[in-house]
């Protein structure tokens, strides 16, 4: 391959000889050998000028010979170790590399040869044989395609003859011919990552000397584009450049970055020789000689190479000419000779690019009648496929072995039969065998495999796990040593040799892990019945071979092939019963088995060995398994009849066939509780219609939840996975609860699982304390795996939800009452007298009772009920305080009656026996009472009137569990709604509970004034009331410590007296922070003074005078002080009654109490001053701090001792109200913690102390720097930290400004306190808010009481023709910043201005809106106007100022004004306003098109309607004069997002519109009703109301008509209902209106009007709801819209509309994860990326949108690339950096210098952000490519479009000449 012959130097062919010589040298392959390469070199160097005349002739007579030798192809022969050559990772495996080479050959790279630090971290694992966590597997690190410089190690032979090439990656290896000195800046290396640093990464080139660092921040860069941001791992190979070389080479500095790599080109500075060139690197080159096998190159000025034919660009070939400049890479170097060969294949230009296309579509494809291309001895042959393409015959599969290979049959046109074996991507060509073995092959590749399949092979070797098997060239098998033949063999050597042939069976196939399974038992190879291959393939009935794959208790496992397996039951295995199955059946055993069952969606088969030979009995079994199959199925209702009970639930027969069945007892209802009590009334024979068929294999399962049937009903019960997909709500039963989440089954059978974190909203410590086996549930299916049958649900409320709680909670209760009443009809049959007057009893009737009894609990029993043996119980509480005895008649009321205990709970309540009768409203809502609690509902009596209501605890079917401080108690208040007015057959009227945010505490009663409600005795002390004792009050006693409670001590004394010793009689001075009860330990032995006794029942101290005092419990005190003392005269105060003793403590008072327990429900903290004297501590007095507020359970432990300081005298009678934050009087200046009670949106907030004081707080106090949404933040109940600025009024103003209320932080002041005029300056820029838009100027607020007015003329440099456009830019609480312009102290005017050139803020009103300037003087003569007619506007404003402090917010409709300003407008539309004509639809369609996915602000109608400059005109015009509604309202006037109301009417019919809505007048006259009129009003009203009609009439008949009530839209959309534009009309009819739920109906009636066919229209509505929820919805509303949107529209465009809304609306974090959910979903769109892209530059995150770009190439198909670049480097023109914009257009171009469409949208750019010197160097470029004539003359002509534009005369003649030299070389080259 020397390069003297092709180009002989002085004319003779000697050098033929040295050739001859270097080819032996090759086939001796003598490394040391190489004199004669020394000899070629040097006559290289003397012989410099070659003899021309000679070389031509020579050329003539032997000029195909030479060339075919000089261009050789590559063979594993020409490969010499030490030679350096580029390769493609074809595999990757854990261990090895497979590498492609150039000319179709292979070589391998082991882990060892990867590099030094790898090879260092491999042994370290295998030494300490655990993995490390450090070290990487080869996938992890490599990739297929990779571009890899390779160094040939040493070629081998294998143990079949085959030569092998072993390859090495180590950098050591493959840049060891470069030293230190020799590297440059620029030179592109190879090398691999040694080890992490702090600040970067030491990365092996492999120099010896050198140091390479890579900085942290080069690397990532990189890696973030690639692998979003992944460290670099150790044995990572980078191509990387140089970017700086220290210290003469010892110190090298890296880069890796794409945009460098790509780019790098060896340059002649670099001194690159032949000694030390690198394959992989890009150089230019210079075509020397062209021949058709081939072109010879020079490049580096002094280096000659050559590219063979598969190494030429595809397109270009054929085009090539000599002096041609050309980019080439070098793919190897011949160490010996010094040949170069080079590619100029396009995709190894771009070095670090990874090979995309790996394999080829016909792979393994037998082709007949193939031409033969070209021949190279010893290489290989070429040949032409029919699509054109090449494919390359390496030498050996050219004939069938060496010794019969004819090279006369390979001459060019040849043709000949072969077969595609491989590709090889280095060559992007297919790789052919001509071997007749390779083309007969049955089995080419493991995919040709199939599981059943009956195959042959040869045994290759005999191990202990079986027996390998060659079935084809490439294709090995497995023979497990339990399939070597039909029963278990020890010595399998013995049957099998190496070298036989077996026929075998496949069981197993994975061609991905190239695994395959084989059987050689022979009943299973010679088997004639059909193989089961997958489920679905198995039959019932079928008959069939398998093998036992294990033998259980449960019966036997059988397989069959591909993993298909199934289960014999026991009962199946035999005729006779089998007790221990595996004492007849063994693994491996052949089986022939029949099918019971199949059901490929679970996998599951159930198999019998009974086999039914008998042709009667089979057609018996058959007809038997048929009519049982015919009569019952799962989902079938059928009616049941009740044979008997069982302790599970009843057995039923099903009718009419008597089929046995099961209901167990929890499937009789949706309640919990009525599944027993069903159960207990139903008896043998009733019948129960509409069951449910749960499961019907084996003993049939039945279901009557009432849920489950209406849900099987409605066809809403997904039958299969396949049909179940996230986000569905399913209802199904709970299963079965396991610790780790709850099985739900829904009514096809199917199951999934409830993991416990997603079973509940609350905390879920156990999942049976939350469900109940059998229990009705609502499930979303959050997961779906398809394969494994499987899926996650969540039960979650917050998922779950049905619709409205109120209408599920309604519906709930009623089921259940109806339930109830069911169970009562069944009472009523019964014999027995007491059951039917039990049945007949109802809550509500009245009785006379008399008192039988009343027990020790308080509760009453009575008798004399209408049947003897009845019981009626009133509890304590229903005893309402009353006296009662024995024998007593009193009157009572029934709240419920007991159905399984059989009794009945009635009330003395008087307020329940003598209710009041008064018409109720429905809907209305009341203060009830809660006067008895049932498990799923609750009675109560309404305050005022003392009527029964009933209200569902849940309002939900999930929503079972309740905290104890959730648990409501009776006698606690509730709020209801009422949903029926007079109470139905149950005696109750239907309600729904308000929010628990409404229930009150019961009220205590009086006499247990000094205990707690929930106070419980200890039991400690209870044991010992009954001992009587004889101590009296300051005895001296000694005891024995027996436990120790928080506040208490429980002592022992003599005679087994039990003792109690308060925590505040233990230490005379008791530190705080201390548990004073910790002191004393259990046992221990005390001595203690009695100071008093407590009562057990009353828990009262008494007298010691008092009779009961000799049973009461001593009270004991350790105080060393009073152990002291004798006599017991200090202590007598215990007498005192707690009330009195309270009184005794003043406001301001410190005292020590000691913590008893933390009240969650009430938000206190419950402390013990006293043994008999209580306090509480409201939560917002316990700190100043939000962490202690937050946690207090974590600051105060139980027991402690607290300095607390009393607050007031107003305290409770039984408690004493304390603070730790010092008195809490509320006084200026003080500052509090508060809780939010209201947000009034744009006011302030309202905040609630304890003790019910309420401030306010201005928007102008929430924060010290003020925000577009400064109340976003708070919501009610929220804590807050506020200082008190006035306590002049009963409502206290507040300030939450950290200046005030922390003012030791000293944090910044952005925007000042402005409480007066007083606080202001002329000149000064303040920030405030919109107040409103008034007819003479905007109202601004700059603090809570100061307002200033900016004239029209000062809000904006521009000129709108229409003021409602202030309304719109301007909405009431917009920011904005002023400057103050004048002050008038005397009269309080502060006149402001928003201009830019006042404020250096951006204009209020947007310049994309296409206003006209104000011109300088217009703005002054305006000003001057406007000063005259301000005085008496300025008077009015005042007075409206004030009527608005006070709260008024008035809203006039004026009548006459509405209709002129509409007149003109209607004119201007002219035909502009119908959408009728075709070609109107035509111009929004291409509009549409245009639009597509434009990034501008769309008005109107989102994207779909643009009407460009026109939208101005269109605006919805509002008279100058009239505060509409809708500034009123500014919600409907967002600044960004959706405007409802513009642009629309533009689109539709406008209507003249009349006066005023009947509606308006209703609502401005109400007193005109109530007077009497007189007949002539009457007359004048009906002449009046006839016009009115008759208007109307005329009014619909126009054409130019506009709607303007809602029946005016329900006539228009049942005319047009398929129009969209309508709908929305409609929709912003309501919202202007506020009436936000009825928009949403009017959407959702729309979606279901418009025809399906109508997708764009329907989509228009979508949207607008979409855009709805964001405005006023929460994000859970928003959500469930859009999951609807995504099901119903095409996702992409759903997901593109919200991303935009969410832009429009400033919401971007939750674009950006939509943006990211859309990568997932969409990532082969182009126009996501391009739109996230958009995204993120407009947002300023540049270096985001750059990986955006890298990531879109990874994904998109490479057809898309270029558009997407282009795409993106216009998007860097308009929003980022315009030099990188240029740099891809560039790189881009480079690449594909004939897209003229790049080309075009480059100058575009270039025209729009560049200077014209760039502008016409890239014009030059462009006329100088060779373009067809057709696109060259659009550019000349765009050229000279610039110049005449830009330029002078004489540019614009240079490009006229331009054009006609470009047009006669044309016109010449066609002449030529």
């Amino acid at each position: 391959m020397a390069l003297e012959e092709s180009f002989p130097r002085g004319g003779t062919r000697k050098a033929h000889k040295s050739e001859i010589a270097f080819q032996q040298s090759v086939e001796q392959d003598n490394l040391f050998d190489i004199s004669t390469e020394e000899e070629s070199t040097k006559r290289k160097k003397s012989q410099k000028g070659p003899a021309k005349t000679k070389k031509l002739k020579i050329e003539k007579r032997e000029n195909i010979k030479p060339v075919k030798e000089k261009f050789e192809i590559l063979s594993v022969e020409t490969l010499c170790e030490g030679m350096r050559i580029l390769g493609c990772v074809k595999e990757v495996n854990d261990l090895e590399l497979v590498i492609s080479l150039p000319n179709g050959l292979k070589g391998f790279v082991q882990a060892t040869e990867i590099c030094d630090a790898y090879t260092k971290k491999l042994n370290e694992q295998v030494a300490q044989e655990e993995p490390l966590k450090d070290l990487v597997c080869l996938p992890e690190i490599f990739s297929p395609g990779m571009l890899v410089r390779c160094v040939v190690n040493s070629l081998g032979i294998t143990e079949k003859g085959k030569k092998s090439v072993k390859l090495s990656l180590n950098p050591r290896n493959v840049n060891g011919v470069l030293s230190a000195e020799a590297l440059k800046p620029g030179m592109l290396l190879t090398g691999t990552v040694s080890s992490l640093e702090d600040h970067g990464y030491l990365v092996d080139i492999g120099i010896s000397g050198n140091r390479a660092f890579l900085p942290l921040q080069k690397a990532q860069e990189d890696t973030q584009q690639k692998n979003k941001g992944a460290k670099l791992k150790v044995g990572q190979y980078l191509n990387c450049v140089i970017e700086e070389v220290k210290g003469n080479g010892r110190v090298v500095s890296l880069s890796i970055g794409h945009s460098e790599v790509s780019t790098a080109i060896a340059t002649e500075e670099q001194n690159w020789t032949l000694n030390n060139l690198l394959p992989g690197l890009v150089v230019k080159a210079q075509v020397q000689k062209v021949t058709p096998l081939g072109l010879t190159v020079n490049f580096l000025s002094f280096f000659t190479g050559l590219v063979d034919f598969m190494h030429l660009e595809p397109k270009k070939t054929g085009t090539y000419f000599s002096n041609q400049a050309v980019r080439a890479c070098i793919l190897f170097i011949h160490p010996r000779t010094r040949a170069v060969r080079l590619s100029l294949r396009p995709v190894f230009l771009q070095p670090g690019r990874p090979l995309t296309r790996l394999s080829c579509q016909h792979l393994g494809a037998v082709l007949d009648d193939v031409p033969v291309h070209g021949f190279f001895s010893k290489a290989g042959a070429t040949f032409k496929l029919k699509d054109g393409a090449l494919a390359y015959a390496r030498f050996s599969h050219l004939s069938n072995s060496k010794d019969v290979f004819k090279p006369e049959i390979f001459k060019p046109g040849n043709t000949h039969k072969c077969r595609i074996i491989d590709y090889s991507p280095m060559d992007e060509l297919a790789l052919l065998s001509l071997r007749t073995s390779i083309i007969e092959a049955q089995y080419f590749s493991y995919h040709d495999v199939k599981p059943g399949a009956v195959v042959k092979g040869t045994v290759l070797t005999i191990k202990p796990y079986g027996m390998l098997v060659k079935v084809g060239e490439q294709i090995k098998g497995l023979v497990p040593p339990m399939h070597l033949a039909d029963v278990l063999m020890k010595n399998p050597e013995k049957k099998y040799r190496i070298g036989d042939e077996v026929k075998c069976r496949v069981l197993v196939c994975d061609p991905e892990a190239k695994k395959l399974m084989m059987t050689l038992k022979k009943t299973l190879v010679e088997s004639k019945l059909p193989a089961v291959t997958c489920y679905a393939d198995a039959k019932p009935g079928l008959q069939t071979h398998g093998f036992i794959l294990r033998v259980k208790d449960c019966g036997c496992i059988v397989k069959f092939y591909n993993d298909v397996q199934g289960l014999v039951p026991k009962h199946e295995l035999s005729a006779e019963y089998i007790p221990a199955p595996e004492t007849v059946f063994y693994s491996g055993q052949v089986m022939k088995v029949v099918v019971l069952n199949c059901e490929p969606a679970k996998e599951r088969m159930l198999l019998s060995f009974k086999l039914l030979s008998d042709p009667e009995a089979k057609k018996e079994h058959e007809g038997g398994s048929q009519k049982k199959r015919r009569a019952v199925h799962v989902g079938q209702l059928v009616d049941v009849k009740v044979v008997e009970k069982t302790k599970d639930g009843l057995e039923v027969a099903v009718l009419p066939y008597n089929i046995p069945a099961v209901l167990p007892t929890p499937h009789l209802s949706d309640h919990v509780p009525n599944g027993p009590l069903l159960y207990h009334w139903l008896q043998a024979g009733d019948i129960l219609h509409r069951v449910l068929c749960l499961q019907s294999e084996g003993r049939v399962l039945l279901c009557r939840k009432p849920a489950l049937v209406s849900t099987v009903e409605g066809g809403q019960d997904p039958k299969s996975f396949s049909e179940i997909h996230p986000g569905m709500l399913l209802i199904g039963f709970v299963k079965s609860i396991k610790d780790y989440g709850v099985f739900v089954q829904f009514p096809s059978g199917l199951s999934g699982l409830a993991p416990k974190a997603v079973m509940s909203d609350k905390f879920v410590t156990s999942p049976s304390d939350h469900f109940v086996e059998g229990q009705t549930v609502v499930a979303k299916v959050t997961n779906v795996d398809e394969e494994k049958q499987r899926m996650l649900l969540s039960l979650r409320l917050s998922d779950c939800t049905l619709g409205d709680l109120g209408t599920t909670s309604l519906l709930l209760l009623s089921q259940c009452l109806e339930e109830l009443q069911g169970v009562r009809s069944l009472m009523s049959n019964r014999d027995s007298v007491l059951i039917q007057t039990l049945a007949e009893m109802t809550p509500g009737m009245i009785l006379d009772l008399e008192v039988q009894e009343v027990l020790e609990d308080g509760s009453v029993v009575f008798s004399g009920g209408p049947v003897p043996g009845l019981v009626l119980r009133a509890s304590k509480y229903h005893r309402a305080g009353q006296e009662v005895e024995s024998g007593q008649k009193k009157k009572v009321v029934i709240l419920n009656v007991d159905m399984l205990k059989l009794e009945v709970h009635v009330s003395l309540c008087q307020d329940l026996v003598n209710r009041k009768h008064k018409k109720l409203k429905k809907g209305s809502e009341h203060q009830a009472t809660v006067q008895h609690l049932e498990q799923s509902f609750a009675i109560a009596s309404l305050v005022e009137t003392g009527q029964l209501a009933a209200f569902s605890l849940t309002s939900h079917l999930n929503d079972t569990f309740r905290f104890d401080s959730e648990k409501l108690q009776v006698g606690q208040g509730v709020s209801l709604t009422l949903k029926t007015t007079k109470p139905g057959v149950t005696g109750l009227l239907l309600a729904v509970e308000g929010p628990a945010a409404k229930r009150t505490m019961r009220q205590t009663q009086k006499e247990s004034e000094t205990v707690d409600e929930d106070e419980e005795a200890d039991p400690a002390l209870v044991v010992g009331t009954v001992k009587k004792h004889t101590l009296s009050i300051g005895d001296m006693v000694t005891g024995t410590v027996k436990s120790i409670k928080a506040t208490h001590v429980v002592v022992t004394l003599e005679d087994g007296v039990i003792g109690c010793i308060h925590a505040s009689h233990i230490l005379d001075d008791v530190p705080e922070g201390t548990s004073p009860t910790s002191k004393l330990k259990v046992g221990r032995i005390v001595t203690a003074r009695v100071i008093g006794g407590r009562d057990v029942k009353t828990f009262k101290f008494l007298p010691i005078s008092h009779p009961r005092f000799i049973r009461t419990i001593p009270e004991l005190s350790v105080r060393p002080s009073e152990l002291e003392k004798d006599g017991h005269t200090a202590l007598n105060t215990h007498s005192v009654s707690p009330s009195e003793k309270i009184k005794q403590y003043q406001g301001g008072q410190t005292v020590t109490c000691f913590l008893k327990r933390y009240n969650v429900v009430k938000k206190w903290l419950e402390v013990e001053i006293a043994p008999d004297i209580r306090g509480r501590i409201p939560l917002l007095l316990t700190s100043l701090s939000f962490k202690v507020l937050k946690h207090p359970d974590k600051k105060f432990r139980i027991g402690q001792a607290l300095r607390a300081t009393v607050v007031g005298p107003d305290s409770s009678k039984a408690f004493l109200c304390l603070s730790l934050i010092g008195p809490h009087k509320l006084q200026k200046g003080e500052v509090a913690m508060g809780r939010v009670v209201k947000v009034t949106p744009n006011e302030g907030l309202t905040v609630s102390f304890p003790f019910g004081k309420f401030g306010r707080a201005s928007i102008f106090h929430v924060s010290d720097s003020y925000s577009e949404t400064p109340l976003e933040d708070f919501v009610p109940q929220k804590i807050v930290r506020c200082c008190v600025l006035s306590t002049a009024d009963h409502v206290l103003t507040l300030s939450l400004r950290s200046s005030r209320t922390n003012p030791e932080t000293k944090s910044k002041i952005e925007d000042p306190e402005i409480n007066s005029i007083q606080d202001i300056k002329e000149g000064q820029l303040l920030r405030g808010y919109v107040k409103a838009v008034e007819p003479h100027g905007v109202l601004f607020s700059l603090g809570p009481s100061v307002v200033g007015l900016a004239r029209y003329s000062h809000v904006s440099q521009y000129r709108p023709s229409k003021k409602a456009l202030y309304s719109k830019y301007l909405p009431e609480g917009k920011l904005l910043t002023a400057k103050i312009l004048s002050l008038n102290h005397k009269r309080s005017l502060v006149r402001l201005s928003f201009l830019p050139s006042d404020t250096g803020k951006p204009d209020v009103l947007p310049a994309s809106v296409g206003l006209p300037l104000l011109e300088e003087e217009e703005r002054e003569t305006e000003a001057e106007r406007g000063d005259q007619k301000g005085n008496a506007a300025k008077k009015n404003q005042e007075r409206k100022e004030k009527k608005n402090q006070k709260g008024q917010e008035e809203v006039k409709w004026p009548s006459k004004e509405k209709s002129e300003p509409r007149q003109p407008q209607v004119k201007k539309q002219g035909k502009r306003g119908r959408p009728e004509s075709g070609s109107e639809q035509e111009r929004v369609n291409k509009k549409q098109k245009k639009a597509g996915l434009s990034e501008e602000d769309d008005s109107g109608v989102e994207v779909y309607y643009r009407e460009g400059e026109e939208e101005t005109e269109e605006m919805t015009v509002l008279p100058k004069e009239k505060p509409t509604k809708l500034t009123e309202v500014p919600r409907l006037q967002l600044s960004s997002g959706f405007m409802w109301d513009v642009g629309l009417d533009s689109l539709t019919p406008a209507l003249p519109p009349r006066g005023e809505s009947s509606d308006s007048e209703e609502d401005e006259r109400p007193h005109e009703a109530t007077k009497k009129k007189s007949k002539k009003e009457k007359a004048l009203e009906k002449q009046n109301a006839e016009k009115e009609l008759s208007r109307i009439e005329e009014a619909l008949m126009d054409p130019g008509w506009q709607p303007e009530s809602a029946d005016d839209f329900d006539r228009l959309v049942l005319s047009s209902p398929n129009s969209s534009i309508l709908w929305l009309q409609y929709m912003a009819f309501h919202l202007q209106a506020t009436e936000i739920e009825k928009a949403r109906a009017v959407a959702e009636r729309a979606l279901k009007t418009i025809s399906f066919r109508e997708e764009q229209e329907k989509l228009n509505v979508w949207v607008a709801l979409l855009n709805l929820e964001n405005m006023y919805g929460s994000q859970e509303s928003l959500t469930k819209v859009f999951e609807r949107a995504v099901q119903y529209n095409e996702p992409l465009k759903v997901f593109l509309h919200l991303a935009d809304i969410y832009t429009k609306s400033e919401k971007f974090q939750e674009a950006g994860e939509l943006y990211n959910r859309m990568l997932k979903r969409f990532r082969q769109e182009k126009a996501v990326w391009i739109k996230y892209g958009s995204f993120l530059l407009r947002r300023g995150h540049a270096g985001a949108s750059h990986r955006m770009l890298q990531r879109a190439l990874e994904c998109l198909p490479k057809k898309e690339h270029v558009d997407v670049i282009a795409k993106f480097a216009q998007l860097e023109f308009q929003l980022g950096d315009v030099e990188r914009a240029k740099a891809i257009f560039e790189n881009t171009l480079s690449t594909y210098p004939k897209r003229t469409d790049v080309w075009s949208v480059y100058i575009d750019m270039s025209i729009k952000h560049g200077s014209q010197k760039e502008v016409r160097d890239i014009f030059e470029r462009v006329i100088h490519l060779s373009l067809a004539p057709k696109r060259m003359k659009f550019f000349f002509k765009r050229y000279l479009d610039y110049e005449k534009q830009h330029g002078t005369e004489k540019d614009v003649q240079a490009v006229k000449a331009k054009a006609l030299e470009y047009v006669e070389a044309k016109s010449s080259v066609l002449e030529d």
